[in-house]
């Protein structure tokens, strides 16, 4: 198991699936994790979980740029930096052909899935650069390099959000910043029950068996925090390799 001793990670949808599985493996890594997302309670019981000296909950709407800044400048003051940003939240719905999508709620996931991503890199690169560097880790999709029925929100900004790795990459890897994307495939969460029940495209009709636990990409993720994923900068790392596979010792 690889170290993060000392190390300050925020984690944004980490109320459940692979964020809060992401957030027990950074903690158990010897990290002091910030558990990110709307939902108060969810994340309130998993830093009690975790720890009170290791785990703080801060509720955050990542759509909200002023909400982002400060949800980070409050776990800045409490640990007294940031050294990793895992921009892991994310929405599915709603899951509809591309003509017949409501405007606003097509640009709410937008929002959240892609501009989420940007206020987090915003408010966190920063706070690293005071450190001397750090990580930022996205959670990507297949999603985010071919069209998938009924998806159109999710792979746009999936897309969206593969470029902006690149594009931090590019600006500030000679400054110290890591910046790499993470591609988990298929996972055993919430989102894909929610896939499942629209009945829409290939991927809704996988068995459960199919999918990964959120343990695994939390696995990847941490890490991805080593030097052993510098080779991955500024791209993105694939679950679904059986080398990285073997590599992190999975199934």
């Amino acid at each position: 198991m690889e170290t993060l001793e000392g190390k300050v990670a925020a984690i944004t949808g980490a109320s459940r699936g692979i964020g809060a599985a992401a957030a027990r493996a950074f903690a158990a890594a010897g990290a002091r994790v910030a558990l990110l997302a709307r939902g108060r309670g969810e994340i309130e019981a998993l830093a009690a979980e975790i720890g009170p000296g290791t785990a703080m909950a801060v509720p955050c709407d990542v759509a909200r740029p002023d909400e982002m800044a400060g949800a980070l400048e409050a776990v800045g003051a409490r640990f007294g930096g940031l050294d990793v940003l895992v921009n892991n939240a994310g929405v599915i719905e709603p899951i509809s052909a591309l003509a017949e999508a409501d405007p606003a709620a097509w640009g709410a996931a937008v929002d959240i899935n892609l501009k989420g991503v940007f206020h987090g890199m915003h408010a966190a690169v920063p706070m690293m650069l005071a450190r001397g560097g750090g990580t930022v880790l996205t959670v990507s999709s297949g999603a985010a390099h071919g069209p998938v029925e009924g998806w159109s929100h999710y792979c746009a900004a999936k897309a969206g959000a593969a470029m902006l790795t690149r594009c931090l990459d590019t600006e500030y890897r000679g400054r110290g910043i890591r910046a790499i994307g993470l591609s988990p495939g298929t996972v055993a969460t919430r989102m894909q029950r929610e896939i499942r029940a629209s009945g829409i495209n290939p991927v809704s009709r996988l068995a459960w068996s199919d999918h990964v636990p959120p343990e695994w990409p939390a696995r990847a993720l941490v890490w991805m925090c080593t030097p052993a994923a510098d080779p991955w900068l500024g791209g993105e790392i694939a679950l679904r390799d059986p080398e990285i596979r073997r590599t992190l010792g999975l199934g």
